[in-house]
């Protein structure tokens, strides 16, 4: 049975693939700018690059997003290592939020912005991988709402119970 970190590890690499064989498929298909529909005008994929962080924050910082990547990644594998086999949503956000850092970062790394391709109207064109940091965090942050401790009613006298 695969315990915590291999389980956080397994979900980070899948992601971390798809996410870079889609970006390989659209570097090879679109030409930068380029554009098709999927879903009418609704939803197309784009290709466009992206030199900063979410929504174009931050352009040309490599430094910055590289260690707070790396950091992410020792952070998921100490909480996975923590967790254990307790809670496999966690250990799944773990992993997705992992695996989406790490696809960005490959891309900075290899060509010094993050490749973009899904375009959603009325939205910045984004990525599987900023996709799958989002499911990620919603995963975790669904883990603690459910965890969280109950809250304390005040007693009718102004105390808590």
């Amino acid at each position: 049975m695969l315990r915590g970190p291999r389980i956080t590890a397994a979900w980070a690499l899948g992601t971390l693939v798809a996410d870079q064989a889609a970006k390989w498929a659209v570097g090879r298909w679109l030409r930068p700018g380029e554009s098709v529909a999927l879903v009418g005008e609704v939803v197309r994929l784009t290709h466009v690059t992206n030199r900063g962080a979410a929504f174009g924050l931050l352009e040309g910082r490599y430094g910055l997003f590289a260690a707070a990547t790396l950091a992410m990644l020792v952070l998921a594998g100490v909480l996975a290592a923590r967790i254990g086999t307790r809670s496999s949503r966690t250990l799944m956000g773990l992993g997705l939020a992992a695996g989406g850092a790490s696809g960005n970062l490959v891309d900075r790394l290899r060509d010094g912005a993050v490749l973009d391709f899904i375009d959603v109207a009325a939205w910045p064109v984004f990525n599987l991988a900023d996709t799958a940091i989002v499911a990620g965090v919603v995963l975790l942050l669904w883990h603690l709402a459910r965890e969280a401790p109950p809250t304390v009613a005040p007693h009718a006298d102004g105390g808590e119970s």
